[in-house]
């Protein structure tokens, strides 16, 4: 199967081959480097492990510090 990549470095997969790894607009794919090419993976985000940053992000509550939040201590098994 071959698929195109565009001037802007976009490939556009058929449906059949989304849909047979379960993929959805707005999920990311990972490709890993493997001896005989690159593999394509999805990555789905598990909800369950998003679940201790409950309450720490609050909602309509001004701006959101990205630095001060990577300098927190978090549980390591949300990292990918």
């Amino acid at each position: 199967m071959l698929v195109k990549v565009t001037a802007k470095r976009q490939v556009t997969f058929p449906a059949q081959v989304l849909e047979a790894l379960g993929v959805k607009p707005g999920d990311r794919l990972e490709l890993l480097e493997s001896p005989d090419g690159f593999l394509l993976r999805p990555r789905h985000v598990n909800p369950a492990r998003l679940a201790p940053l409950r309450g720490k992000l609050r909602r309509g509550t001004g701006t959101f510090d990205l630095e001060t939040f990577r300098t927190e201590a978090h549980d390591p098994a949300l990292r990918d």
